[in-house]
């Protein structure tokens, strides 16, 4: 089942804010809307503009097209792997304390995470 266009890029921001950990408030804050509006973006009950959508891009550190990504259903294992990513508590947690480890180090945890991936099967 596909999902509106506007859910899934509310659910786009929500993801990448929470992978920043980055509050409503600070997103508000750091692209000049209140709190309430951010809530109504990741809720879909307000449209972003296109330049709302450019500006949180750049708060995001991403490119627009990253919100649309998944959404044409082109690659369904992506995206139940991904629906199910976002479900466990555990793996958002381990999102969420990743992203918050210097870029460098990250590169090298990710090495090894892909090397210990591998020799797991």
């Amino acid at each position: 089942m596909l999902v509106s266009v506007d859910v899934h890029v509310g659910q786009r921001v929500r993801q990448r804010r929470w992978m920043l950990g980055m509050t409503q408030k600070q997103l508000g804050d750091k692209i000049g809307i209140r709190l309430q509006q951010v809530r109504r973006f990741e809720a879909a009950t307000n449209r972003l503009s296109a330049r709302g959508m450019w500006d949180i891009a750049k708060a995001l550190e991403v490119p627009v097209a990253f919100f649309y990504e998944g959404l044409d259903g082109q690659a369904p294992d992506v995206g139940e792997m991904r629906g199910e990513i976002l479900t466990d508590g555990e793996a958002l947690e381990l999102l969420h304390v990743y992203y918050k480890i210097p870029l460098n180090q990250r590169r090298s945890l990710f090495d090894l995470a892909c090397v210990l991936g591998n020799n797991a099967a």
